[in-house]
């Protein structure tokens, strides 16, 4: 048997195809549209999901349910000593106070390792490549756990977005708020910070939400992320719930503002994007877990 697998939910922005490139496995998230319920890259596609969403349909997220956490878990099992399994961060849902419980059961009590550090997406995406550096340098998946865990403050992630509508049905913003700031062209930045999605500013324009994002990554790298900026120790980053176009020119944007740096960019997952909608642009910082 192999010493350790990863396992994460789909919330990571990982896709199945890329899963299987990685060797990773991935758990599907399930979201409810009406009374259907349906599984993240397997029974529903992003083209699928922003069509029911931009229609008006009432879509939820949901937690994976611990008989198809468990049953994954099993599979990989069978071919793994131990798992490091990456559920969607505490702040944003239940989800890992779930799997915490279940790997405190038998037969997981010390070969699964559920990890929070406080990510969605892109970061959670960084955070699993980190995990895979680790297993390659040797250390065993309870101290790749802690090592994770102990780089949660250094991510940052902003996130701009097009339409105030789904922030309103979200109940982030009242509907006069959104009727107001949709005639006043409003485009809110949001601010993924360790698990929790607050607002950040608010701008004239999707141009300025950009330059404000791309601004607020610049002042990061010379103050928060300082040292692991000059030790060469960041990964860049990027997500999109945009067409193919307005990402690749979102993408060629980032790189014009920071030459040289290495873009990771990722289609924006769809538990965030219930709330920020089609069109979102993302960009964000995520250090190197430092080894002990």
């Amino acid at each position: 048997m192999k010493p350790i697998g990863i396992v994460a939910d789909s919330h990571s922005s990982i896709s199945q195809k890329l899963a299987g490139e990685l060797g990773i496995t991935i758990l599907p998230a399930p979201f409810y549209i009406g009374s259907h319920c349906y599984y993240e890259d397997v029974t529903l596609t992003r083209e699928q999901f922003f069509e029911k969403l931009d229609s008006g349909a009432d879509i939820t997220t949901s937690q994976p349910s611990p008989a198809e956490i468990m049953a994954l878990w099993d599979q990989v099992l069978t071919d793994y000593e131990t798992i490091l399994y990456f559920p969607i961060s505490s702040g944003l849902s239940g989800s890992y106070a779930t799997a915490a419980a279940l790997s405190q059961e038998e037969p997981y009590e010390n070969r699964v390792f559920v990890v929070d550090n406080g990510r969605v997406s892109t970061p959670m995406h960084r955070s699993i490549l980190d995990a895979l550096e680790l297993i390659e340098e040797g250390y065993q998946a309870k101290e790749i756990k802690t090592i994770i865990e102990a780089s949660k403050n250094d991510m940052v992630i902003y996130i701009g977005v097009e339409t105030l509508e789904h922030l309103k049905k979200g109940g982030r913003i009242t509907p006069a708020a959104a009727a107001l700031g949709t005639i006043l062209n409003i485009k809110p930045v949001l601010k993924l910070d360790v698990g929790n999605l607050d607002a950040f500013k608010k701008c004239r324009g999707f141009a300025k939400a950009k330059k404000t994002m791309i601004e607020a990554i610049h002042h990061d790298l010379e103050t928060r992320f300082q040292e692991a900026y000059r030790e060469g120790q960041i990964t860049l980053m990027a997500a999109s719930s945009a067409s193919a176009e307005t990402t690749a020119q979102w993408i060629s944007e980032i790189q014009e503002a920071f030459p040289g740096m290495n873009v990771l960019c990722d289609d924006l997952s769809l538990g965030v994007s219930c709330h920020t909608g089609y069109g979102a642009l993302g960009i964000g910082v995520a250090c190197r877990p430092k080894r002990p």
